[in-house]
């Protein structure tokens, strides 16, 4: 029988032994087809579009706070020259643009932002600012996708099981666990790993990404290498998450359990572990998506901490420095990076709640 007319197969395109939906003559996808398409692009549009306030609302904010903040990069500079006269500290102001009014440096430095321009440091290396951050860049990335997956790795079993167990040792431990992990501050934290294990147990470094001949190793004394510095830093990093997440997935856990469909699933006589993991886990995991991509601006603020404590040449010792220095364009760039990640995390925690749930593709 001949294929109906809006399921013809695209015109020069192999044979799979099925067809796509496609209209015109052209043979042009039809959407149409799709029931969960357009509600989906639609909501995808909506929540792109909302970026570009947020984000202008983001560097408005941040433009004037670290203007607002003591100190200036002329100071920090002719402060510790005795020849630096007035005029000198004049003239650099002038080249760097400080002379003119807060509104002026802004509309200039977004202007240039437009068109994909971070500016220049106001480091002595005179370097643009996007060579410097795409130095520091996928350390940072790196550190924080390991953390992210350890948190999903440890906390989501550990609430599942928390929340099946209520009462247990098992139970009353993650909650001290989780009390500790919310108590302890990071940076405190970093310093007894360090001492316990880099010190005493010497098991790992306590400070940089790579050895010293780090250039000499194969393929796989590098990676094994990165792992050994990254260990630290990485479990650092996700502590305080982890804690948190944990105790979230929990809560959730008991919420679900208490449930109709799973009261009815374990009267049909289900196994308890299809009925936790194949039933229950799944829609506890729900909130957790969203919790996970709201999660993404501390981890990146968390970089400054355990960054400049490990001595990794990542993004949060970078903009700690920057600070230091008052190098607006740098901070300034480093935070733009900051909120393009945080707002694309947050895009694909809804994203991902929305394909879970259809109600908010309406």
């Amino acid at each position: 029988m001949p294929p109906d007319p809006p399921h013809q197969r695209l015109r020069g395109g192999p044979d799979f032994g099925f067809s796509l939906p496609t209209s015109g003559e052209n043979g042009v996808i039809d959407l149409n087809y799709f029931p969960t398409a357009k509600p989906m692009l639609n909501y995808l549009a909506k929540r792109i579009l909302l970026m570009i306030p947020m984000l202008l609302g983001i560097t408005l904010v941040s433009f004037v706070v670290i203007h607002l903040a003591p100190g200036s990069p002329t100071d920090l500079q002719t402060m510790l020259n005795p020849k630096a006269s007035l005029e000198a500290q004049k003239r650099l102001q002038e080249l760097y643009g400080l002379d003119q009014p807060l509104y002026i440096q802004y509309g200039n430095w977004l202007s240039r932002l437009v068109r994909f321009d971070l500016g220049r440091s106001f480091s002595p290396d005179g370097r643009p600012v996007w060579d410097k951050i795409k130095e520091r860049l996928p350390v940072t990335i790196t550190i924080n996708l390991l953390a992210m997956v350890l948190i999903l790795l440890v906390a989501v079993p550990i609430g599942v099981f928390s929340a099946t167990r209520p009462g247990s040792w098992f139970d009353r431990g993650t909650t001290l666990f989780v009390f500790l992990g919310f108590a302890m501050p990071g940076f405190w934290l970093a310093l007894l790993l360090m001492m316990f294990f880099g010190v005493y147990l010497d098991w790992f470094p306590l400070s940089g990404l790579t050895s010293l001949f780090f250039e000499r190793f194969t393929w796989w004394e590098k990676l094994r290498d990165l792992a050994w510095h990254l260990t630290l830093p990485v479990a650092v990093s996700a502590f305080g998450g982890l804690a948190g997440m944990s105790r979230y997935m929990r809560g959730n856990m008991l919420e679900v359990i208490r449930q109709d469909y799973i009261i009815t699933a374990r009267a049909k006589g289900l196994p308890e572990r299809t009925v936790i993991f194949k039933h229950a886990m799944r829609n506890a995991l729900m909130p957790v998506v969203t919790i996970l991509g709201l999660s993404i601006p501390g981890l990146i603020g968390g970089s400054v901490i355990f960054e400049s404590i490990f001595a990794i040449p990542g993004m949060g010792q970078l903009f700690y420095g920057a600070v230091m220095a008052r190098d607006y364009p740098l901070v300034m760039g480093e935070l733009v990076i900051g909120a393009l990640l945080t707002l694309m995390g947050n895009l694909l925690a809804d994203v991902s709640y929305a394909l879970i749930d259809p109600r908010l593709r309406t």
